[in-house]
């Protein structure tokens, strides 16, 4: 009777955290919500069975754990900072063709294992490949190089082909703060993002909630919900 009762217990507070809890694909997660899912299962498996914990203590447990997975949720959207720290950040391993050694190293991959996740990707040489980046979830990004890219109804209009000047799209605002780094890397500056702004009749950065500098070097903006531009 104990062990139905606490089963009951632990079922029903599991369901109710996780209904407030943060929404995502098993896909999507990061290591940080996975470790944070494995933790709050296993008080809640505890709480089931383990007659030397008790209900109240495993009450508390698993709401502590809860609300420390909510509010990180919340610093990591609010503080670019803090998601490095608890998400990490994408890393680019594969640039103009080439594999990066130090970001390889730092997310434990060696070629080996860099190719099989190519080839889930239908990728048989690295040569085919631009650029690939390692997202914080763990999956890779990949973008083929032009002449092994598949030719879409856009492409069969000859006369209007340029070549890209910014070989890959780049973020170069998130929520309201500028990426110097990414607009240093694409030879751009202050100036000319601002010019770009001022096109789309908008006065300040904090506004944009995020932009990032298209392959024709245009701008792409998507402003913040209750922003008067």
């Amino acid at each position: 009777m104990e062990i139905i009762i606490r089963s009951s217990l632990s079922f029903v507070i599991l369901l109710t955290l996780t209904r407030v809890m943060e929404r995502k694909e098993i896909s999507e997660m990061t290591f940080f919500n996975f470790a944070s899912a494995i933790s709050i299962g296993s008080i809640a498996g505890n709480l089931s069975f383990n007659h030397r914990l008790s209900i109240q203590n495993g009450m508390v447990a698993l709401m502590i754990w809860s609300l420390l997975t909510i509010l990180s949720g919340r610093i990591v959207i609010k503080s670019k900072k803090a998601r490095r720290v608890i998400d990490g950040e994408p890393l680019i391993i594969i640039k103009n063709g080439k594999m990066m050694e130090k970001p390889l190293r730092k997310v434990n991959l060696d070629a080996d294992t860099l190719m099989a996740l190519l080839r889930q990707k239908s990728i048989f040489s690295i040569t085919e490949v631009e650029y690939a980046i390692f997202e914080i979830t763990g999956k890779l990004s990949v973008m083929k190089k032009e002449h092994k890219q598949p030719i879409v109804r856009g492409d069969m209009n000859i006369g209007n082909l340029q070549k890209n000047p910014s070989p890959i799209i780049t973020g170069v605002i998130s929520d309201g703060v500028v990426n110097m780094d990414n607009l240093d890397q694409l030879n751009l500056d202050m100036k000319w993002l601002n010019g770009q702004l001022a096109k789309a009749g908008i006065t300040s950065i904090s506004d944009v909630f995020y932009a990032e500098v298209q392959s024709d070097r245009t701008l792409y903006m998507d402003i913040k919900e209750g922003s008067l531009h």
